[in-house]
């Protein structure tokens, strides 16, 4: 009967979605561009998949490439390894890449646990312990950059340096982090029915949503925790990115005791997305220091 109320759900959500608007096409995860066809389906791919146990979850990644390990880390609500592609079509090339499906995205279980930033960083220390005994670079975009923030505070010995892009100081009120998967489902019903797919427990989405609306409202990331941070840090961000004022990304890095900062003209929350060479251009030089 699972496989049948799968479907149903799946479905229902699908209809309810496409009657409020149009399907639109795929944003992020295993679209035609910009990358070429016949690309590879990075957060899909049979062929290097593996999980590593996390509490009561089991953590979806993918690992390309050697050298020094790099983990990247998508966003939240969408986010999926594919739309960071860019980066990982580029550090593969001189590292070893792990690209992280982060709890309840794609093929990573939600587990039981409310979801918390301190134990998404435990979900990526039990990736990083399954694949290498060394220290990794950490690239996170948005959520995955919080959860950088996180893995970089409390596991100090496991971070060399971080990336974080996108993610800037926040307390509670200064967004509504309200998610609601119907609403959800109708920006791209195409990526949705990409992900049911891919997805354990798709019958869980609202519960996913509503649980990072919950950890987002209240999180609190201020002076306090960023002197905790002692790894080089990158911190980037787009100057028309509405979620990370300028303003507060600057405030960001000066809070942590060894940064830099990074703003790219013209680019909004998807900054590397609309401009990767900017970005790559700063993140190279960060990398070789």
């Amino acid at each position: 009967m699972k496989p049948v109320f799968f479907s149903l759900f799946i479905l229902l959500l699908i209809t309810c979605s496409s009657q409020a608007q149009p399907p639109q096409k795929l944003r992020h995860f295993l679209q035609a561009g910009p990358s070429p066809a016949g690309s590879i389906p990075y957060g899909a791919n049979p062929k290097v998949g593996r999980y590593a146990s996390a509490g009561d979850a089991r953590i979806y990644y993918e690992v390309y490439g050697k050298g020094k390990p790099v983990v990247i880390l998508h966003g939240g609500i969408f986010g999926s390894p594919y739309e960071m592609h860019q980066f990982i079509d580029s550090l593969k090339k001189g590292y070893q890449v792990i690209a992280v499906s982060t709890c309840g995205h794609g093929k990573s279980e939600l587990g039981t646990e409310p979801i918390t930033y301190e134990q998404k960083a435990s979900d990526v220390l039990a990736v990083i312990n399954a694949v290498t005994k060394d220290s990794a670079i950490i690239l996170g975009f948005s959520d995955g950059a919080y959860t950088g923030y996180k893995l970089a505070s409390q596991y100090p010995g496991q971070v060399q340096k971080l990336i974080a892009i996108g993610a800037a100081e926040i307390r509670p009120g200064v967004r509504d982090f309200t998610f609601d998967a119907r609403k959800g489902i109708a920006l791209d019903t195409l990526y949705w029915k990409q992900q049911f797919k891919l997805m354990p427990q798709p019958e869980r989405l609202q519960e996913m949503f509503t649980m990072l609306g919950s950890m987002y409202s209240r999180l609190t990331l201020d002076s306090n925790f960023f002197v905790t941070i002692k790894c080089p840090v990158l911190v980037m961000a787009g100057d028309r990115d509405a979620s990370n004022p300028i303003q507060r990304v600057v405030n960001t890095a000066q809070m942590i005791p060894n940064s830099q900062v990074g703003i790219i003209p013209n680019t909004t929350h998807g900054v590397f997305l609309e401009n990767f060479q900017a970005v790559w251009a700063c993140v190279v030089p960060f990398l070789k220091q």
